[in-house]
C-alpha cells in the first residue's frame, strides 16, 4: 500500500484564490494559483501595462537580531551587508565553501542589531538547516517567523497609485530596494519597493490575518474587473515576466551546482569584503576564469525552447536550457542556458533541441526586457 500524499502547505489566501478561480496546482509542497480564468497571458500584459496582483506568502522570513547580527550574516551571504543602512534591502545568496548556491535571498536591514532575510519558499527548511548549522557569534538570536507573515506583491505601473491610496506613507520617498514601516488599510505593514516581474511596485509584508482583508482591498483600489484594473496574478505569469526581466530562477539559473561567476551574479559577489562561505572557491574561479556561463537566448526559428532541453553548437551537446518559454509583452520565445564560456557572446549562434529537432536560436544581451524609467 503506498504511502499517503503529503499534505499541501497554503497560504492565507488559499480560500480567496479559489474563489476568484485560481488553477491550483503544486508548487513546491505549497498549493498555489498557476494561473487565474484569464489566462496567464492576459495577466502577464495587465502587469506591464496597468497593474498585476501576487500572492508571495509561500516566501521564507528568517529574523536575525542581536549586536552581531551584521557579522553574522555578512559571513553566510555573498552580498556586504555593512553597507546597508536602516530602511535597505539588497539582493544576496547564501553560498557553499564551494561558492555555489545554496539559496538567494533578500537581506533587511531595520537597524544594526535587526536584520530580516527573505527565502524562498521551497528552500526555506534547508536554509533555516543551513543558516543555524553557521551559527557562532552568542549575541544573535534567529527565529524562523515565516509562518507569521503574509506578503502580497502590487507589480506594475498603476501599481504605486494603487498602494498610496491605502497608505499615508509617501511611496514616493522609498527608493528601489529600499522599505519603510506604516499601516497598509489600516494594518501595520512592511512596504518595499521590491519585485519579481522588471516593473515598478511593491512588496507588502503584514502579519498573516491580515492576509485577506489587504487583499481584498488592492483588488477593490484597483478597479477589479475592468479592462484596465489591477488582475490577480499566478505562478506561470510570475514566472514569464521574470524571464523577460532577465531575472534567475532557484532551481533552474542557479542551485547548489553552479557559482555566482557562472550565473553572471559576480554583481552580489563583493570578495573583497572578507571573509565569507565559499569566497576561497570563488577568487580562485575569479582568476582561472570560468568554464561555462549563463547566457540569454532568442529562438530566431519557429519552435519554443523549455527548460532542460539540450543546447547544440555546431551539432555538439554541449549546454542545457534552464528556462525557455514564450515572452508575451515582447512577442519572442526566449530562454536562459548555460553554454561553454567561448561561445557565451552575444551574437553566438546556437540550437536548441526542441523534440529532436534542431531549432536555430542565437544568444543576446539580458535583460530581455527593460522597463522605461
Amino acid at each position: 500500500m503506498s504511502a499517503p500524499a503529503p499534505q499541501l502547505k497554503s497560504t492565507p489566501l488559499n480560500a480567496a484564490h479559489r474563489q476568484l478561480g485560481g488553477r491550483m496546482v503544486d508548487f513546491g509542497g505549497w498549493d498555489m494559483p498557476v494561473q487565474y480564468p484569464t489566462g496567464t497571458l492576459e495577466e502577464h500584459m495587465r502587469t506591464r501595462t496597468h497593474s498585476g496582483l501576487f500572492d508571495v506568502s509561500h516566501m521564507g522570513e528568517i529574523e536575525v537580531r542581536g549586536q552581531d547580527a551584521i557579522t553574522f550574516v555578512n559571513r553566510i551571504t555573498s552580498n556586504d551587508v555593512t553597507k546597508l543602512v536602516d530602511g535597505q534591502a539588497q539582493y544576496s545568496a547564501l553560498t557553499t565553501p564551494q561558492g555555489t548556491v545554496v539559496d538567494d535571498l533578500l537581506v533587511y536591514r531595520f537597524a544594526q542589531d535587526h536584520l530580516l532575510l527573505v527565502v524562498n519558499a521551497g528552500t526555506t527548511e534547508k536554509d533555516w538547516d543551513w543558516i543555524s548549522s553557521h551559527l557562532t557569534e552568542r549575541a544573535v538570536q534567529l527565529r524562523n517567523a515565516s509562518s507569521e507573515y503574509c506578503q502580497i506583491a502590487i507589480q506594475g505601473p498603476d501599481a504605486p497609485g494603487i498602494l498610496q491610496s491605502l497608505t499615508q506613507l509617501s511611496l514616493d520617498e522609498i527608493k528601489y530596494y529600499h522599505f519603510r514601516e506604516g499601516a497598509v488599510d489600516g494594518v501595520p505593514a512592511i512596504v518595499s519597493r521590491t519585485g519579481y516581474t522588471g516593473e515598478d511596485g511593491f512588496e507588502v509584508y503584514a502579519a498573516a490575518d491580515k492576509a485577506e482583508q489587504l487583499w481584498n482591498k488592492l483588488l477593490d483600489t484597483g478597479n477589479f474587473g475592468t479592462s484596465a484594473g489591477v488582475l490577480p496574478c499566478g505562478l506561470a505569469a510570475r514566472n514569464t515576466l521574470r524571464l523577460e526581466a532577465g531575472m534567475s530562477l532557484y532551481g533552474h539559473e542557479i542551485d547548489e551546482t553552479t557559482t555566482l561567476l557562472e550565473a553572471n551574479l559576480g554583481w552580489i559577489c563583493k570578495l573583497n569584503k572578507g571573509e565569507f562561505e565559499g569566497r576561497e572557491a570563488l577568487v580562485r574561479q575569479k582568476e582561472t576564469g570560468v568554464s561555462r556561463r549563463l547566457v540569454g537566448f532568442e529562438v530566431i526559428a519557429r519552435g519554443i525552447a523549455r527548460d532542460d532541453q539540450d543546447v547544440l553548437i555546431s551539432g555538439e551537446r554541449l549546454g542545457k536550457v534552464t528556462s525557455g518559454s514564450p515572452a508575451p509583452f515582447l512577442k519572442k520565445n526566449i530562454g536562459f542556458a548555460y553554454v561553454p564560456v567561448q561561445f557565451a557572446n552575444e551574437g553566438q549562434d546556437i540550437q536548441i533541441d526542441v523534440r529532436g529537432r534542431a531549432v536555430a536560436a542565437k544568444v543576446v544581451k539580458t535583460p530581455f526586457y527593460k522597463r522605461e524609467r
